[in-house]
This record gives structure tokens, sequence and C-alpha cells, in this order.
């Protein structure tokens, strides 16, 4: 794809991974829309990127919510035209055990880490097909795979997207030109750590943080890859891990 004036969607893009994603794109000349709920955050993330030359729409949105979801498109489609990549990043982690039973924390996650990628798709996906062509960036795990302690319910996330991004590639993909990967983390020195409310993973956590992590950049360069590949070459899973993870 020449990315040149293309117009990117990113959510959960006031910071961590979609914050360098969308100075990354922007970068290479992406027209970005930035989403999240924080509109403070993504102003302040916009105006960084028009001081570089970049070009940006801020719309705040609850991914949680298909017709917030369908007003980001609307608002991107009456600025710039169109859409071409989606980039499903918004996500929480709030790790606990079972036998704690934070089923609040578990429904959030569901409905951001599943719900949250279903809308954007939803909401995103006639456009392409009118266009057709574009990509579908969603951001899975590492955890898709592998079970970690306090990760059953995250984990469980990770592998529905992982696995509804394959669904939707061999849906859409030969039949209407429109590419979807997969990113699939290990450990990010991102915000997420910091939704989790069990103490005694927090306290396990501790010699993960011994390791030297990925950072937020290097998702963003992952996902400039992908993009970037002629619309002949569909990347379809991209799993990255620190060198020190096991």
């Amino acid at each position: 794809m020449n990315l040149k004036d293309k117009v990117a969607i990113i959510t959960g893009a006031s910071s961590g991974i979609g914050e360098a994603t969308a100075l990354k794109l922007a970068k290479e000349g992406v027209k970005v829309v930035l989403t999240a709920r924080s509109e403070d955050k993504l102003k302040e993330l916009a105006q960084k990127i028009e001081n570089e030359n970049g070009t940006a729409l801020v719309v705040t949105a609850d991914v949680t919510k298909s017709d917030e979801f369908k007003n980001v498109v609307k608002k991107t489609k009456s600025e710039f035209g169109t859409v071409n990549i989606l980039v499903n990043n918004a996500g929480l982690m709030p790790l606990s055990y079972i036998e704690k039973f934070k089923t609040e924390e578990w429904n959030t996650m569901v409905d951001v880490n599943i719900k949250g990628v279903l809308n954007g798709v939803q909401a995103v996906l006639p456009t392409l097909i009118d266009n057709k062509g574009g990509h579908i960036i969603n951001i899975s795990s590492t955890a898709a795979y592998k079970y970690f302690p306090g990760g059953a319910v995250y984990c469980a996330t990770k592998a529905a997207v992982q696995m509804f991004s394959e669904g939707l590639r061999k849906e859409i993909s030969a039949k209407h030109g429109i590419n979807v990967t997969s990113i699939e983390p290990g450990a990010v020195d991102t915000a997420l750590f910091e939704t989790i409310t069990d103490e005694d993973i927090k306290e396990e956590l501790k010699d993960m943080k011994k390791m030297t992590t990925l950072q937020a950049e290097d998702i963003a360069n992952a996902i400039f890859y992908a993009v970037n590949q002629p619309s002949r070459a569909n990347i379809n899973n991209i799993h990255i891990l620190p060198s020190e993870q096991q």
C-alpha cells in the first residue's frame, strides 16, 4: 500500500501503542484519526503530529459503544473522504486469579478487548469494501497462545481477537482485497499494567519488571511493516516478544 495520504483510524490513541502508532504513521504521510475517551491527551498528540507537519483528527469515542464508533467513521469520512486503515488497539489487562471473582473487570475486558474490535470492524468494513481494499490491524497478544498466572480472562479475550482476525481474513481478503493482520506482542512497557488491581498479581509481576520489555515504538514499527506491504502480500500474524521473554 502506498501510504501517502491514506487515512487510518487508531483506537486507544491517547497513550502507549496507539500513540506510538499514530506518530509513526503520521510521519509516513498517513492522515491519522485519533480515537479514545481522553480528549485532552488526544489533542496534545494531534498538536505534536501537526507540529511535525502531519495531519491528525481527534474524535473521542468509547469503543464499546457501536454508535460512537460509527460516529468516528462518519466524522472521518466527512473530514478526509474515506478510511483505508483501521488499527483496533484499545485494550485493558486487569489480571486477577479467577477465584477472586473480579467479574466487573472480566466484563470490562470482554467489552473493550473483544466487542471494541467487533464494533470497529462493523463500522469501518463497509467503507473498505466500497474501496475494494484497505487494511485492518487487530492488536492481539502472545497471551492468545499461552496462559500466564492471573491471565485466564485476558488470554481468552486475546485468543478471541486472534481467531476473529483469522476468520475475517479468510472471509474478506480474497473477496474484497482487504488485508487483515493480528499483531501479537509479548511484554510491552505500556500503561496496561496500571490496570491491575489484584495485589497478588502485582507482587508476582515484580520479576517481569527486571526484564527488558518491548517499547510501544517496537509495536508501531511492526504495524507499519504490515500496512506498508503491497496489497498482494498479507501479513497474517506478527508475533513479537522481548528477547529475554521465554
